[in-house]
């Protein structure tokens, strides 16, 4: 499986490029700091995953991230230091969120399990302190459907998919989905999921 490392910090890229080739199954396609152009990247290097590594300051590099999962299809998974929820919502557009201390077989299990459609959190992350109210805080619950719809974001379906696998309508599922962010008081599919598994509605 082909690996395209993003990161700032020139130090960081050959450290993670030294780990990862450690791990037979990947491949290190190549390196670059997260100011590039992203399509020449991928269009170059053809990568199945990203590995983004966001630095102990990840605020300048959220919105970059954004505008890369918006854009392509490529699935990343993003290294943060994690102080709260918050930090992992930001983050959302990752599909794997990792610690920074994360070992080589970490990064690798994450990495490959993105590519088969996964989404994938380390339990730290489920662990980080949040000033939100968690999902069991809620005064109207999930409803059944909302719980079925939930699991489908944990296994990182999108609307459309879960349309088809639910027997709805496209409009219906985005509406299921809408729900339970507001339900859960998250901004994201991302945040959403990580507050589930947090209050013990859906495990991963």
């Amino acid at each position: 499986m082909r690996v395209l490392i993003l990161a700032d910090d020139p130090l960081a890229r050959a450290g993670l490029a030294a780990l990862l080739s450690s791990q037979s199954s990947l491949t290190v396609a190549a390196q670059s700091s997260s100011d590039v152009d992203a399509a020449a990247l991928l269009d170059a290097f053809q990568p199945d995953v990203v590995l983004w590594d966001l630095g102990w300051s990840p605020d300048s590099q959220i919105a970059t991230l954004s505008q890369f999962v918006e854009g392509h299809s490529v699935p990343v998974v993003a290294l943060l230091t994690v102080d709260s929820l918050a930090d992992v919502a930001r983050a959302g557009g990752a599909r794997g969120l990792l610690p920074r201390t994360s070992n080589a077989n970490q990064m690798a299990a994450a990495l490959h399990a993105v590519v088969q459609g996964l989404l994938v959190f380390d339990e730290t992350l489920l662990a980080a302190p949040s000033p939100t109210p968690t999902a069991l805080d809620l005064l109207e619950p999930l409803s059944a459907r909302e719980l079925e719809v939930l699991r489908h974001l944990a296994e990182g379906l999108s609307n459309k998919e879960i349309a088809r696998v639910i027997g709805v309508s496209e409009h219906t599922a985005k509406f299921h989905v809408n729900a339970i962010l507001g339900k859960l008081g998250a901004q994201s599919r991302t945040e959403a999921v990580v507050k589930a598994t947090r209050a013990g509605l859906i495990l991963l």
